[in-house]
């Protein structure tokens, strides 16, 4: 018993290291301190580095691999991809570009892949939501409208919104675009929230309250235009906001909301 309580113990331990070993060295790529085309450490000094062994480290390159951050080459070493090839779709590296700097092109270029699939979410939803899923949706929109938010709690219930809907789109593929709705919030998490004026947060549960009358009624066009217009509204605040900061801490962002 004891042996295998120490296996555990140790296997453990080594799913630890192996999601700080991804995370550290997957962070670092994204943030540029790895550039594309460059080839990292050795397996000997990044093991050293981490204090891990051969095998976790070899499990860490495969992950981020698979992310397609990096790629072994035969008498080369561990190759940096080019940006373009990077999977933007998988969740941690959608996370580290948003905690590594973001830019005004990554707002609008996640705005416009979040139009591509929440519009036709919200449409499917007019056709396979059941009055459960209606009290579902309404219910969170009651949550968003709590004047007591936070800057994160008001994302989080903004999150299961959006995330409500893909699922009751019933479309496995649209559940799957989550990690692009969750880094949008993190945008807007990060510089700007209309939890920082009780307008705004009335204005965000009414918008989102829009999308659920829609999806009540049936009403496909409605509901692409409602949640199509609260998407377009989070992007455009998260821009402001961006140019703001970029200008100075002394400007104000205008009173948009959307998510």
């Amino acid at each position: 018993m004891t042996g295998l309580l120490a296996s555990a113990g140790a296997e453990r331990l080594d799913r630890s290291s192996h999601a700080h070993v991804v995370t550290t060295l997957g962070r670092e790529i994204v943030a540029g301190s790895f550039p594309p085309g460059s080839i990292l450490p050795g397996d000997k000094e990044l093991g050293e580095m981490f204090g891990v062994s051969r095998t976790v480290l070899r499990e860490a390159m495969k992950t981020l691999a698979a992310k397609r951050l990096i790629e072994a080459k035969t008498r080369v070493g561990t190759k940096v991809l080019e940006r373009e090839r990077w999977n933007l779709l998988d969740p941690d590296v959608l996370r580290w570009r948003v905690e590594t700097g973001l830019d005004a092109r990554f707002i609008e270029d996640l705005a416009t892949m979040r139009l591509a699939f929440e519009p036709e979410a919200a449409a499917l939803a007019c056709r396979r939501a059941t009055g459960e899923d209606i009290a579902r949706l309404n219910a969170i929109v009651e949550e968003i409208g709590d004047l007591g938010h936070d800057r994160t709690s008001i994302a989080r219930v903004d999150l299961k919104f959006h995330l409500a809907v893909a699922e009751i789109s019933r479309n496995p593929f649209m559940r799957a675009t989550s990690g692009l709705i969750e880094a949008a919030l993190a945008c807007v998490l990060r510089l700007s929230s209309p939890a920082e004026d009780a307008e705004l947060i009335r204005e965000c549960a009414d918008n989102h309250r829009r999308i659920v009358e829609a999806i009540a009624s049936g009403d496909e066009e409605r509901a692409r235009a409602t949640m199509r217009t609260v998407i377009e509204l989070g992007a455009v605040r998260t821009q402001s906001a961006l140019e703001e900061a970029a200008r100075g801490p002394s400007a104000t962002v205008g009173p948009r909301s959307g998510a």
